[in-house]
């Protein structure tokens, strides 16, 4: 296992936290035990892990600056660690709900700082890349929990069983430890930022830790010396301004890039994401499906595999066309749903009291049904290429490096508090306004175009310290920006001998 396989652990307790209901919600061990059958109940219950996470993640940036990225990853695993334990043993709903608010806290440490991590140690060419494992790492824990709580719904006779053990839920939750314990553990073996070790004036450790990740180890090799150049530019830049991070962070040109971010994260819980992940199950209920869990682990896979081709292709095709590709597509699939449920669906005649949290339900009509689950799991494969890697990526980079931590807690905290609230309120959608959710989320959709139309800019190709440049052009966003990295006209300077670099402690001199 290599290092950035250990680092997007972190992903993984997010994608853990995400499919941690779905797959439980269909069996009789966890509606019996806990004597839940969704509405505002169910909402608080799923809800309560996101509350925690909103919360560890305003605290995030407190740790990561002061303790280094790397130690709030850690302590985010041991947090996940204790809440699980919780879980797996609830006798109640309080406790449930108690141990989900401690395992979110982790969540949304692990959340904030991992994307902060990958993006300060990761070549620029490749940093969309790297910062999308992220998100691969989220939906391969969403895709695991799930089928471990599809294995395990099949204990004593299966979901419908009215005297199910409840080891079909308590061994998921329990098994939840040991991607923890992974991230934990493994998080020893791999480098501190050079980013927040130059903050720290750590600089002969931060150009050691540069010369290992871009130079095979050699100091004195140009994209080695070029990049700590750049990084001693801007942090002396930041000090001779001298605000304090939260005061930088209130200035009108850093405010813009905060709103923004916080907007995206926002953007990518509203685009209707959330209803496929949290209450996929709801969702084919309504639309007539029978076998559940079987349909909906199709949509898990094609979370995952869809994701690939992100990895591979967001430093090639840039931020702004997926953002703009992702809303559009997602909107005009909302609506198709919206349209189907509308035209062909009925008011829940309420004859199966295992369909009492839906009021709209799409009767004998296979068709119908089957092209309602096409169309969400082209939705989810939408998500896959688009904004779920995207979003992660485009918050970790376009922040200095002294207000980095604190600027994507903040937008993380706006993911978190939006996917609380959704997952309160979902449950309550499907049984007051059914199809018509869908309209809204697609609105949503629309939203998200115009706003990524008008300020996204595309930052691929440039190094975090030129996002000054990038977002102080004066140019519209739509117009694009200069191709060409300052960075790599520097690194061929030194490699021709026009520009010399000597180290001497934390100072170079230009010769």
């Amino acid at each position: 296992m290599n290092q950035a396989d250990i680092r997007c652990a972190g992903g993984g307790l997010f994608g853990f936290d995400i499919s941690s209901m779905s797959g439980v919600l269909a069996t009789s061990a966890y509606t019996n035990y806990f004597n839940v059958n969704g509405g505002y109940l169910q909402g608080a219950i799923t809800g309560a892990m996101a509350g925690g996470s909103f919360f560890g993640t305003l605290a995030s940036s407190f740790i990561a600056d002061k303790m280094s990225r790397k130690t709030a990853i850690q302590i985010a695993a041991v947090i996940w660690i204790i809440g699980s334990i919780f879980q797996t043993a609830a006798n109640g709903i309080a406790l449930l709900v108690f141990g989900r608010v401690v395992a979110g806290m982790g969540a949304g440490v692990a959340s904030a700082m991992v994307p902060v991590y990958q993006a300060e140690i990761a070549p620029k060419e490749i940093r969309g890349r790297v910062v999308s494992l992220q998100q691969f790492a989220i939906t391969v824990g969403i895709l695991v929990q799930y089928f471990i709580q599809y294995g395990s719904s099949f204990i004593d006779g299966g979901p419908k069983n009215p005297n199910q053990s409840t080891l079909a839920f308590r061994i998921p939750w329990g098994i939840q430890i040991f991607p923890a314990t992974l991230l934990a553990v493994g998080m020893c073996f791999v480098p501190y930022s050079p980013r927040w070790l130059a903050g720290q004036d750590r600089w002969e450790e931060a150009i050691r830790v540069l010369a290992n990740l871009h130079g095979n180890g050699d100091i004195g090799h140009p994209k080695v010396l070029a990049q700590y150049r750049e990084i001693e530019e801007a942090m002396t830049f930041e000090r001779e301004v001298g605000d304090s991070a939260f005061k930088a962070l209130t200035q009108p040109r850093m405010m813009s890039r905060v709103i923004l971010t916080v907007s995206i994260q926002m953007w990518s819980q509203l685009c209707g994401m959330n209803i496929m992940m949290y209450y996929i199950v709801y969702m084919m209920q309504a639309a007539g499906v029978h076998n559940l869990l079987l349909t909906a682990s199709i949509q898990y896979i094609l979370n995952v595999v869809l994701t690939l081709p992100a990895i591979l292709f967001l430093d090639t095709w840039g931020r702004r066309p997926s953002l703009l590709y992702g809303a559009f597509s997602m909107m005009i699939l909302l609506f198709v749903v919206a349209i189907l449920e509308a035209i062909y669906g009925v008011p829940n005649p309420r004859t199966d009291p295992s369909l009492n949290h839906i009021s709209w339900l799409i009767i004998d009509n296979p068709p119908v049904s089957r092209a309602i689950v096409a169309c969400s799991y082209l939705f989810v494969c939408t998500f896959a290429v688009t904004w779920g890697p995207t979003s992660w990526t485009y918050a970790s980079e376009i922040f200095p490096t002294g207000i980095r931590a604190k600027a994507v807690s903040l937008a993380t905290a706006s993911n978190w508090a939006w996917n609380c609230a959704l997952a309160f309120a979902v449950p309550s959608l499907f049984q007051k306004i059914n199809w018509r959710m869908y309209i809204v989320f697609g609105l949503f959709n629309l939203c998200a175009f115009a706003q990524v139309w008008l300020t996204v800019r595309e930052t691929k190709g440039k190094t975090l310290e030129e996002m000054e440049e990038v977002f102080e052009s004066g140019r519209p966003a739509w117009r694009g920006v200069s191709r060409g990295s300052r960075l790599d006209r520097l690194q061929r300077d030194i490699a021709e001998g026009t520009v010399k670099v000597r180290l001497s402690g934390r100072r170079y001199q230009e010769l």
